[in-house]
């Protein structure tokens, strides 16, 4: 049995990275679950409801394995086309406000906690999140 935590996160992405406390409200992207169980070899498919998608938007997957850093993943439009991929076999789905990451072949690997982050295009201060999310991926 495999067991991922799905973690519930948007801009709080950043505030984990710098460590500022995460009691910080972040917008309403939301996991459908917050663990998924499933078996060695099965399909496995982290969701998140997010109702504000619009075609701007920018979503970036993140794994964290126990005591160490997030992985960046994979990262995509609201559209579902990719942008990067930094690891083969995964598949995005993006439905009418849900967000999903597709595993297609889980494995004990795969046990970690995921963070979905969102991008948006409009912000006040949009160089400055842009800094931060280059900071960031490049780690």
């Amino acid at each position: 049995m495999i067991n991922v935590i799905i973690a519930i996160t948007l801009s709080c992405w950043f505030h984990i990275v710098f460590s500022v406390p995460v009691e910080i409200m972040c917008e309403e992207l939301k996991a459908v679950s917050t663990e998924v169980n499933t078996l060695t070899g099965d399909t496995l498919t982290l969701s998140y409801n997010y109702n504000k998608i619009t075609y701007q938007d920018y979503f970036y997957w993140y794994k964290q394995d126990p005591g160490k850093a997030p992985e960046f993943l994979i990262y995509h439009r609201a559209s579902g086309s990719l942008v990067e991929a930094a690891v083969d076999g995964l598949k995005i789905n993006v439905k009418t406000n849900q967000l999903q990451m597709i595993i297609s072949s889980a494995a004990l690997s795969h046990s970690a906690v995921y963070y979905c982050a969102v991008r948006p295009t409009v912000t006040a201060n949009t160089q400055s999140l842009y800094n931060n999310l280059t900071a960031a991926h490049s780690h």
